[in-house]
């Protein structure tokens, strides 16, 4: 059986899958986001590409049945279940600039930017390489008429999860995130267990 391993608040984590392997992706107390990032593992210039994958699912929000796809418009992600229904793939990364930028923070945290950088350090990955992270139960609300947009509370419920089939092998890194807009100001952890493909 899986293990279910958890990700602490404000830090991030890297693995690796096999194609066919199944990511679940778990919110134990509500309301807490989780970035997550891809990238091919026989070639790691090869990422998981918002734009791509919102191109061809012609929607912002992204859910069940719905593929993630690389900036070379391969598969990378099936989303097999999901019992949140709201992601975002829009907005980048919290950083250490941002939270002075938006937050004052005179300090700056690393945030998820910096959090996924040093999971992917071992593969040579580096900050500057860190693309538009897919948003795991973040609830960003875009304005139909002004196209404003508003980072609220997340939707997900203690529980709740995405169920994401790797259409490749892939080097993963995850965050428990840093920002208080995207967890109502309440940080949190997130925890996430592979169940490997063909019994593995």
């Amino acid at each position: 059986m899986a293990t279910t391993e958890r990700i602490p608040p404000c830090s991030g984590r890297a693995i690796e899958l096999e194609t066919g392997d199944e990511l679940v992706v778990i919110d134990p107390m509500g309301q807490q986001v989780s970035d997550l990032t891809a990238f091919a593992r026989d070639d790691l210039v090869e990422y998981l590409s918002s734009g791509r994958s919102i191109d061809y699912a012609s929607k912002l929000w992204l859910g069940t049945g719905d593929t993630l796809y690389s900036n070379r418009s391969r598969p990378m992600f099936t989303i097999l279940e999901d019992t949140c229904g709201r992601h975002d793939f829009t907005l980048t990364p919290c950083s250490k600039r941002m939270f002075e930028i938006l937050y004052g923070e005179a300090e700056g945290r690393p945030g998820c930017e910096g959090n996924l950088a040093t999971a992917l350090a071992p593969y040579g990955i580096t900050t500057d390489r860190v693309p538009v992270a897919f948003n795991i139960f973040m609830n960003v609300a875009v304005d139909g008429q002004t196209g404003a947009i508003a980072v609220l509370p997340p939707l997900s419920r203690p529980g709740d999860f995405i169920r994401l089939r790797a259409e490749m092998p892939l080097v993963v890194a995850m965050t428990a995130c840093s920002a208080g807009q995207s967890n109502n100001f309440s940080y949190k952890p997130i925890d996430f267990r592979v169940e490997r493909g063909g019994g593995r």
